[in-house]
């Protein structure tokens, strides 16, 4: 066990359990529970909003298996991964004011409640709730399996230990602190990875005899290494291209990020969060996805790319260092756990209990069923990553374009659209999660582009036809 590299690894996760704790104080006299333990209260400034998208967008897809595509594609993967540059803009610029200002006027404290008050639909609403649960357990699942890999290239011990050890730590802090201590740590996170990136690939870059160097490296063990196309040449413009609308545009879409445009200051807060979310995603994809790279002449013919990352910083670097450096990745995968539980808990206990089960419950019924559901999502996620793939990016994208192809439409539309109805979002949320699904399992590249593109084109079309039509047909009843 490399107690040098645990130590300091250590003392960064008690800060952030800390922190979680002194945050959850606010709880136990808070008036308005729900919306202070799944939305902080609506009070974040710029900093903190820039800083809870970028460490919640940022996960172990990007720093546990981001790096590790990247060692086995080479350059064509950087490429690839910087389309997520403009997550941040996008968000807060489609949803941004307009998203804020509708929600504070619904009162909704989560995503499925903008629909809910918006298409005025229970089915919606069920259909909502069912996405959102059914593609973020995924999302969650590669979230402690990424947890769990770094912890075991650390320590030495097996999979399974570490992946207890990982979900024990999330758990605790986010049952009891709820989303404000999800925003504190995710600042603290979010710096951390900043620097972290920063420092691990100028050790990488020094540890491989200069940029120069390690693309001569790259060049003779394979020259697609350092192309647009990959090693297999399987990165086509296509393919690459529409990947910006899975990591780019098609964000404002996932319920963990959008909910974050609902939960800012002020419009100050939000243009500043523009700025510095754009910044740090781009630094931040950048410095990790080159270190996956640059890695592969340094550590050559490493079989699980889940453990590049470790693996690295442990050669390049002395064993303190990489120990703090290491808190970085380990900082995005805790951050994106906690706001990803927060989020399946609130659509159980908001969306779903409180809305068809029991709407008269008591504030402190609801504040045990949150806690609770909280923890059990957690125990149902560790089963789940029991039995982990090489590669964790693929769960995470995978969760990605079913939560697109579900929501975009419902909630861009919805938004600008006065004539989107209840008809045209149901038919947008099926065949697009439809049409996803069957395209993922059976035609996983469609004319060369990646499998969600398909979709959530089809889901626009239905969304805007049927709308169309059934308010025809109930303008002729009338």
């Amino acid at each position: 066990m490399n107690w040098q590299a645990l130590v300091p690894l250590i003392g960064i996760l008690l800060i952030i359990f800390a922190v979680g704790v002194w945050a959850g104080k606010s709880l136990r006299s808070s008036t308005s529970f729900l919306q202070d333990y799944f939305l902080g209260g609506r009070s974040m400034g710029g900093f903190l909003l820039a800083m809870t998208m970028t460490a919640t967008y940022g996960s172990a897809s990007s720093f546990i298996g981001g790096p590790g595509t990247a060692y086995t594609q080479g350059l064509g993967w950087v490429l690839l991964a910087m389309t997520q540059v403009a997550t941040g803009y996008f968000v807060l610029m489609i949803l941004g004011k307009k998203f804020a200002i509708v929600t504070r006027q619904y009162n909704a404290l989560t995503l499925v409640d903008f629909l809910k008050e918006r298409y005025q639909s229970k089915w919606v609403v069920l259909l909502s709730a069912i996405s959102i649960i059914i593609f973020l357990f995924s999302a969650m699942a590669a979230q402690w399996i990424g947890g769990a890999r770094l912890i075991e290239s650390l320590t030495g011990i097996s999979y399974t230990s570490a992946l207890f050890i990982f979900a024990l730590s999330v758990l605790i802090y986010v049952t009891v602190g709820g989303f404000r201590a999800v925003a504190l740590t995710d600042a603290i996170q979010g710096s951390i990875m900043f620097v972290g990136t920063l420092i691990l690939l100028i050790a990488v870059i020094i540890a491989g005899g200069g940029i120069t160097s390690i693309i001569t490296d790259l060049r003779v063990e394979n020259p697609n290494l350092i192309t647009p196309f990959g090693a297999e040449g399987t990165l086509t413009p296509a393919y690459v291209s529409s990947f910006w609308l899975l990591v780019g545009v098609g964000v404002v879409a996932l319920p963990q990020i959008a909910v974050r445009a609902m939960s800012y200051k002020n419009s100050r807060s939000m243009h500043r969060a523009i700025i510095i979310g754009t910044v740090v995603v781009g630094v931040i994809m950048l410095n990790m996805h080159l270190i996956g790279v640059f890695a592969r002449p340094i550590l050559p013919g490493i079989e699980v790319g889940d453990k590049v990352m470790p693996l690295i910083a442990l050669e390049v670097m002395p064993a303190w260092l990489a120990g703090i450096v290491l808190a970085a990745p380990m900082a995005a995968i805790m951050s994106t756990v906690d706001s990803l539980l927060l989020l399946v808990s609130s659509t159980l206990v908001k969306d779903i209990y409180l809305n068809y089960v029991q709407p008269n419950a008591s504030n402190e019924r609801v504040k045990r069923l949150s806690f609770g559901i909280t923890a059990l999502l957690g125990i149902f996620v560790f089963i789940m990553a029991l039995d982990p793939p090489n590669l964790i990016i693929w769960l995470n994208l995978f969760a990605f374009g079913g939560l697109e192809a579900a929501f975009i439409w419902p909630i861009v539309l919805g938004l600008y659209w006065k004539k989107g109805n209840k008809y045209g979002a149901l038919a947008s949320m099926v065949s697009g999660v439809a049409l996803y699904i069957l395209s993922d399992q059976f035609f996983p590249q469609p004319f060369g582009m990646h499998s969600v593109v398909l979709p959530v084109f089809i889901s626009f079309v239905f969304y805007v036809v049927v709308s169309i039509m059934t308010d025809r047909k109930l303008s002729a009843n009338l």
